[in-house]
């Protein structure tokens, strides 16, 4: 997954913030159980979320895609006194792995995890946010995109992950994946209601910022 070669992502993580203990746990205990573990953030992206949360200081904060709560508790560590985190996820089976990870964390009373389709759940939540990240099933992220954009407020970020899908984005012959990944990108560079970047972070990240 990752762009860079393995040397120089250690030396990355030797000038980083280290990890908590839980995340630390969290990480060993998704390769050693999960299917797909790859999925993880993992520690230096991780630390990417959490700076760029503490640079936002949100008050609320939207995810969508759960896995097993490593990016969530990144992105709370910049979450105001009184913020909220809710993040969405379909996997139930990952639910006790989940729930006991956050039950461990300082910002288990902040996190709202609600299960089942985004798409649906997303639209029963009453709020404004000042930080999105999208990280679930990627042919939908143009329209998680489209559903959360007039729930962000001016001046947020929405955060998508795997925009450069391993670089196959390179690739003049697409498969179906690459293709959803290459349509969703063109999709936001022609968004004139938004600033934007891409962040050769592990497998590519999207930083939109709503003006």
């Amino acid at each position: 997954m990752s762009l860079i070669s393995d040397d120089m992502q250690q030396l990355l993580l030797n000038y980083c913030e280290p990890e908590s203990e839980l995340l630390q746990r969290i990480d060993r205990e998704t390769n050693l159980k999960v299917l797909m573990p790859r999925m993880l953030s993992g520690h230096y992206q991780g630390r990417v979320l959490s700076f760029l949360s503490k640079m936002v200081s949100p008050k609320r904060i939207l995810e969508i895609g759960t896995f097993t709560g490593y990016a969530t508790l990144c992105l709370a560590e910049g979450l105001t006194e009184d913020g909220i985190l809710y993040t969405l996820d379909i996997n139930e089976e990952l639910e006790e792995m989940v729930r006991r990870n956050f039950a461990q964390s300082e910002y288990n009373s902040k996190i709202k995890y609600i299960l089942g389709d985004a798409t649906q759940t997303v639209n029963t939540l009453d709020e404004t946010f000042d930080l999105v990240f999208i990280d679930a099933d990627k042919k939908n992220n143009g329209t998680y995109y489209d559903l959360v954009f007039n729930r962000i407020r001016p001046g947020g970020l929405i955060i998508v992950d795997n925009v450069l899908w391993s670089g196959k984005v390179l690739n003049t012959n697409q498969d179906k994946d690459t293709k959803n990944i290459t349509t969703f990108n063109d999709k936001i560079a022609a968004d004139d209601r938004v600033e934007k970047l891409i962040l050769p972070v592990r497998d590519g990240l999207f930083i939109i910022r709503k003006k």
